[in-house]
């Protein structure tokens, strides 16, 4: 990868992203921002298996469920994705599932959950992909009975975004910089949603880049960049491990989506008409059959950071995961609770598990596996996992901009 494989970006839009990254006046009840299940403290994910969204308190693995009336109702479905290189422009599908990507479909450049109702002009995929988290009761927008905006969403989901960008405009400083930023924006009343999560992918695209790795100065030419047993599990990685088959090209996904027979608990991604918890992954996009528990390959670029792993975050370790596609069958049969560390809370906890006790789903969930199992022993699942540390970058993990002291609203930065 190259600087040439991201757009570029005036930096008053940079700034701008910056802060409505950061800034909670996004979120329903004022209490959550972009940065608080993404922070740069965390790989850009919040450490967390199953996210703590509207409710909770703190960042990271720290964050926990709340307390009284305000506490969380339900854990976030699935575990949060990293940011790196997601602006790249060859990227095109965003979420586990995969349901937005680019497409002609609704006439407004993306297939996504908003359909024909959002909004034209985006500029790409990550700024469409901006928008939903503030659409989500249990991600941002919080209960109908405790704010206008999560009350919008029952409605149609694209009254909630004239409701956010007024909540930003009317703010002097930030109707300053729209205007400085937007060529279009001449009155803070100019100022739409659509400048806003183009400004947040602006800056998430440039904060986010790696591509300053070992494995790159490996690729430049530097043949002392890889140790020996990196470069052994180079081999594997491109050889008899078969991993690039899936993690392919520089960003390493095929931006496709497999199932790998991962155990599923917590509340799930359920349909309208599901008729027991579960998650289905990318057929509940596609409503085909064949796409049944198939997730989006994620990149592995600086994956040593983005613990824990997997769509539900299965696996605390790399080592964890790395056996896990090895052997998917024998992962699924012996995993236990005790694998993932998800945070207390005490009230959700007796249905955390429940899925696991339905033996016909985890007789579907086995039979749609994608992937055979592949013998190697210790040593070589080492050197790939010493490979994949090999993908962390260097000085782009320590950012660009960074976290703010403040944003103009005001309000706690987390």
């Amino acid at each position: 990868m190259q600087a040439s494989d991201f757009p570029t970006f005036p930096p008053e839009q940079v700034k701008l992203g910056q802060f409505l990254f950061f800034d909670p006046i996004l979120s329903g009840n004022r209490n959550i921002s972009c940065a608080t299940c993404h922070s740069p403290d965390h790989g850009s994910g919040d450490g967390l298996p199953l996210g703590i969204g509207e409710g909770g308190h703190g960042v990271g693995p720290k964050r926990n469920a709340g307390a009284g009336e305000d506490r969380i109702k339900k854990r976030i479905p699935r575990n949060a994705p990293a940011l790196w290189n997601l602006g790249a422009t060859d990227i095109h599908t965003m979420f586990h599932d995969g349901r937005l990507h680019v497409s002609d479909l609704y006439g407004n450049g993306f297939n996504s959950p908003a359909q024909e109702w959002l909004p034209d002009g985006l500029e790409s995929v990550l700024a469409a992909q901006a928008l939903f988290p503030m659409t989500s009761e249990f991600e941002m927008a919080g209960n109908p009975k405790e704010n206008q905006v999560a009350g919008a969403v029952y409605d149609r989901i694209d009254n909630v975004w004239p409701i956010l960008a007024k909540r930003v405009r009317v703010i002097p400083d930030y109707a300053e910089m729209f205007m400085a930023a937007y060529a279009d924006v001449e009155s803070p009343l100019d100022i739409n949603i659509v400048h806003i999560a183009n400004a947040i992918a602006a800056f998430e695209a440039t904060e986010f880049q790696s591509f300053d790795s070992p494995f790159d100065a490996f690729l430049a030419g530097d043949e002392s960049a890889l140790s020996p047993e990196q470069k052994a599990g180079m081999a594997l990685f491109y050889g008899d491990a078969g991993c690039a088959a899936c993690h392919s090209g520089p960003l390493f996904t095929d931006q496709e989506f497999h199932a790998i027979t991962l155990p599923h608990f917590g509340p799930g991604r359920t349909r309208q008409w599901d008729p027991i918890v579960r998650d289905v992954g990318h057929m509940g996009v596609s409503d085909r059959i064949e796409d049944a528990y198939r997730f989006r390959t994620p990149s592995l670029r600086n994956a040593t950071l983005t613990a824990p792993y997997g769509h539900n975050g299965a696996y605390a370790t790399l080592k964890g995961i790395v056996r896990h596609h090895l052997d998917p069958d024998a992962g699924f049969a012996n995993w236990s609770p005790d694998e993932v560390q998800l945070p207390d809370v005490p009230w959700l906890q007796k249905a955390d598990f429940i899925p696991l006790q339905d033996k016909r789903e985890r007789e579907r969930q086995a039979a749609a596996g994608d992937l055979e199992p592949i013998s190697l022993s210790d040593a070589e699942v080492d050197q790939i996992i010493a490979f994949l540390q090999a993908l962390t970058g260097t000085d782009s993990i320590k950012g660009r901009l960074g976290r703010p002291e403040s944003v103009p609203s005001g309000l706690e930065v987390d």
